[in-house]
């Protein structure tokens, strides 16, 4: 018999289906920090990013109870284009766009790993995250959310087209945008301190 926390996910969403609550717990267990994150990352509050988490839960859970997931994609890009669209709802009934900004609670240098260096490359390191912060929360919002889906979320140009509802070569356009304008932005700053 082959352990449940080892199976892949669509083995894991057979079981549960069957009956087997286990089955959904690993499941959620593996992709819980990525969707929640993404979440936060749209809404900036925490109180708000678990409100819809758990409405997001509750969405998947129905769905695959009333036997309607469609086994085509991946679970995981599943539940993120629910979050995203969750999250887009929720700022369309507050007459606002989704944007993304990092804040004092969070932010999203946070996630990434660095070694134990010294003071001084600590120091060094936390000025440029600083900057380059600053320079991607004054890109055009669309832009901002492909920088960060690409980068934090990990996710590939065609998952952030499903997710974005836009072409690929739309994701890729913003991103190409994205990167220029942060280029000349870094470039402004170089003679600035010349």
């Amino acid at each position: 018999m082959q352990v449940v926390s080892m199976l892949h996910d669509q083995e894991l969403i057979a079981r549960y289906m069957d009956g087997d609550e286990q089955a959904f717990e690993i499941l959620l267990s593996r992709y819980k920090a990525k969707i929640y994150t993404s979440i936060y990352l749209f809404v900036k509050d925490r109180a708000l990013a678990e409100d819809i988490f758990q409405e997001v839960f509750i969405k998947i859970i129905d769905t695959l109870r009333r036997g309607k997931y469609n086994h085509e994609g991946k679970f995981v890009q599943w539940a993120m284009r629910i979050a995203y669209n969750m999250c887009v709802d929720y700022h369309r009934r507050n007459k606002r766009r989704a944007h993304i900004n990092p804040s004092e609670d969070f932010d999203i240098f946070d996630v990434l790993r660095t070694d134990n260096d010294g003071a001084d490359t600590h120091i060094i390191r936390s000025e440029t995250h600083n900057h380059i912060r600053r320079m991607v929360d004054s890109l055009p919002p669309e832009q901002r959310e492909v920088v960060i889906l690409r980068h934090y979320a990990d996710m590939s140009f065609k998952e952030i087209a499903l997710l974005t509802r836009v072409s690929i070569n739309t994701a890729l356009g913003r991103m190409r945008y994205a990167l220029i304008n942060i280029r000349k932005m870094m470039n402004e700053r170089e003679a600035v301190l010349q």
